[in-house]
């Protein structure tokens, strides 16, 4: 006799809510072991089984011998079909408290959340975008019913339904540089909504599009209380990577400086041409900055870089005392760090790179295929 079961889902928003408060999770993910390895849910108090789901066909017995019986399990998998089965037959095996993530790592991966970052001139303010699946950070900067998002992420209805929310409209994207870990919305959502979309110059020679070039010191205002952002030239993750400061009290680094880590000069094949680049920017022109600046990063590597409120950001000035990137004074040993062994480069980075420029025209199942897995965009992380 079958027993019925109904096993109920976590989505990807209460996951990440448990991840954020540093609360106990037990996760049995039943994808292959490369994928596990090479990307998973991570946080301070979360705790992670692999057993690929083909070990479980014919029973769950070695899960259960490796999930603590009194604490609840979240089975998660690459699209959700498998671990709902699994879920279903620890169920059946007596296993209480036992959940799926609804969507599998599909639908964390894009999940996005915004956090308020701060208030900006008059009735201004600035929002982050999490994307905790890929550790990927997006902005929108919101000043009297006008609105401009930095580095947007593919998923643009988030942007969209959020500026409705606040009953803003959208007048400006901007990509501080040419992505190679994710595909940017940006000019996509300016299209649509007949913004304008900024690309820095030197990144887009080969664009098969048309642009508003992102040039050194170029100033776009937003809504009529006239919140600034300020283009900075900051060259050196990509040979076009262009800084914002925003109010002259945010700035968004790109791909150029992280909380924990710096960025990386190798994803266009250019490292050793370009790693004075970056050692120019981090340690002259963000150096001749106010250290008051607030950074705000397009990426995170590690749980530990967001606040209490789920912001990932830093003081300037502090990094330099804390960000072992920004300690290095001997000029051979910082060329050393930004071009010898690095990470792996992120999945299908060549193919995502071709995507921005327009080359290459995926469809939406590609592009979601092409984007799983970790950023990859800092020298360590």
């Amino acid at each position: 006799m079958t027993v019925e079961t109904n096993a109920s889902t976590q989505t990807s928003a209460e996951v990440f809510e448990k991840v954020l408060r540093k609360e106990p999770l037990w996760i049995l993910d039943v994808r292959n072991e490369d994928a596990f390895a090479d990307w998973k849910i991570e946080g301070p108090a979360v705790t992670s089984v692999n057993i690929p789901y083909f070990d479980l066909l014919d029973g769950v017995e070695a899960a259960l011998e490796q999930l603590p019986s009194d604490q609840p399990v979240l089975v998660v998998c690459a699209k959700e079909g498998s671990s709902q089965f699994v879920a279903e037959q620890l169920i059946e095996a007596g296993r209480d408290n036992v959940t799926y993530l609804a969507g599998g790592m599909k639908t964390w991966s894009e999940y996005l959340r915004p956090v308020k970052v701060g208030n900006l001139a008059e009735n201004g303010a600035l929002y982050q975008f999490v994307r905790v699946g890929k550790g990927c950070l997006s902005y929108m900067i919101v000043s009297d019913g006008e609105a401009a998002i930095v580095d947007t992420a593919r998923m643009t209805d988030v942007y969209e339904s959020f500026a409705k929310e606040l009953g803003v409209t959208i007048k400006h994207t901007l990509d501080t540089h040419l992505h190679a870990d994710h595909i940017s919305g940006g000019r996509v959502l300016a299209e649509k909504l007949g913004a304008t979309y900024w690309l820095p110059p030197k990144d887009a020679t080969d664009a098969q599009f048309s642009y508003h070039p992102l040039e050194d010191g170029e100033v776009i205002t937003v809504g009529s209380t006239e919140v600034k952002i300020s283009a900075l030239y900051s060259p050196g993750h990509t040979i076009g990577s262009t800084s914002l400061i925003v109010d002259d009290a945010y700035l968004l680094s790109g791909d150029i400086l992280f909380v924990q880590s710096i960025g990386r000069p190798d994803l266009a094949g250019a490292a050793g041409d370009w790693a004075a680049d970056l050692r120019k920017s981090l340690y002259e022109t963000y150096q001749g900055l106010s250290a008051n600046l607030t950074l705000l990063p397009a990426h995170y590597a590690h749980g530990d870089e967001m606040n209490e409120n789920g912001c990932v950001c830093a003081n300037l000035g502090q990094l330099y005392a804390t960000n072992s990137g920004l300690l290095v004074s001997d000029e051979k040993i910082f060329h050393k760090l930004v071009t010898e062994n690095l990470p792996p480069q992120p999945n299908a980075y060549q193919e995502i790179r071709l995507t921005n420029m327009g080359k290459l025209q995926p469809g939406e199942d590609e592009q979601r295929e092409m984007e799983i897995g970790p950023n990859r965009c800092a020298v360590h992380g």
